[in-house]
């Protein structure tokens, strides 16, 4: 057992709270992991906020990176002292994990989204939960299923890397398997957040041509064009329909929509030309309805599709992202603003207002 210090959600919509818990050692197939920073992603505040349900009170966070402590002793292939991005939790044995589609796991609601281990135990021993996406992250340390763990190279920025687990995963992902955007395809980007600007990085690298971002604050069409958006719409002043079907001669061959919001969707869906893609990232919560003209997507031949983690396999990806990194593709630190554990709250709101792009916690080292 040891005392760490997390950031507690205990009541809807109110401030996270600092405190001191115990945490129990891993179980066989578990690894303790220290934290040394984790991002702030909005299915947080959804979750604190109750726009996605879960028991509370809970620790929270779910994009997490660190380093290896304590091994359960089942796990091979880690050793204390790797430093690991941590990622969701899946099964690995039922047909959509097999088949190599494991962000579609059957059991991700059970295994993520309730909060505590699949028995509902929680290793923090009490009434808080500890296994938020597999992790809570919002904590000096966390006890972590092993199949969640992604060894990272120990000379790159762990403090940058745990939004590879989460947003610039499914960000990326949605362009570079999700959508296989193609080298000279015309990409549409709605939302300039960390998810909608990890697809524009992601563009760029595939090759896209154009790349159009749209959306409505100055300083995050500017950051858009600084990592590779070629033209950018102000979704205030312009129709961003009519704007992207000019720019790109009759319409875009594949659309983003990042954003979370019925009209964006519509937006995004018809700024697509014949046999275009849209690809669904934005979060909303249940029973959002949504409305798309039924002969423009039938006679287009137009695809909608959902999309989850970028439909990643994080042990395949991750690597992949960093390696985009280190050869200057996915610059993260032009994204990412850092703040203390203690100034989760803030960190929350910034990203709430859209003030920062994705805020990451720096987590002090060492145990209370």
């Amino acid at each position: 057992m040891v005392t760490i210090t997390a950031a507690v959600a205990r009541r809807p919509k109110e401030p996270l709270t600092i405190e001191a818990l115990d945490l129990a050692p891993p179980r066989p197939d578990e690894v303790l992991v220290r934290l040394t920073a984790t991002g702030v992603c909005h299915t947080d505040i959804n979750y604190r906020d109750q726009i996605y349900e879960i028991d509370l009170p809970v620790v929270l966070g779910h994009e997490g990176a660190g380093v290896v402590e304590e091994l359960g002793d089942q796990v091979e292939g880690l050793v204390p002292g790797d430093h690991v991005v941590l990622g969701y939790s899946t099964c690995g044995r039922c047909t959509l994990c097999r088949s190599g589609n494991p962000a579609y796991c059957v059991h991700v609601p059970m295994l993520n989204l309730q909060g505590n281990r699949p028995d509902g135990s929680s290793a923090f021993g009490g009434d808080v939960r500890s296994h938020f996406f597999g992790q809570s992250s919002f904590a000096t340390h966390a006890v972590v299923p092993a199949g969640n763990l992604v060894v990272v190279p120990p000379e790159v920025p762990l403090e940058l890397l745990g939004p590879l687990g989460c947003g610039v995963q499914t960000g990326a992902g949605a362009v570079l398997r999700s959508l296989r955007v193609p080298a000279g395809a015309a990409l549409v980007v709605f939302g300039a957040g960390a998810v909608g600007l990890s697809a524009v990085m992601a563009g760029a690298a595939a090759g896209a041509h154009p790349i159009i971002v749209v959306d409505r604050v100055d300083a995050r069409r500017a950051l858009a064009a600084e990592l590779g958006a070629t033209a950018t719409v102000n979704a205030d002043q312009d129709d961003p329909v009519a704007a992207v079907r000019d720019l790109t001669g009759g319409g875009a061959d594949f659309a983003i929509e990042a954003v979370g919001k019925p009209t964006v969707l519509h937006q995004a869906v018809h700024s697509l030309g014949a046999m275009g893609v849209c690809g669904l990232v934005g979060g909303v919560g249940p029973g959002v309805k949504a409305e798309f003209d039924w002969q423009h997507v039938q006679l287009n031949g137009i695809t909608i599709r959902g999309v989850i983690e970028g439909d990643s396999v994080s042990a395949d990806f991750v690597p992949q992202l960093i390696d985009l990194y280190r050869r200057g593709r996915l610059p993260l630190e032009k994204i990412v603003r850092f703040y203390d554990l203690a100034d989760v709250n803030t960190a929350m709101a910034d990203a709430d207002a859209g003030l920062t792009v994705k805020p990451v916690l720096r987590i002090a080292e060492g145990r209370t």
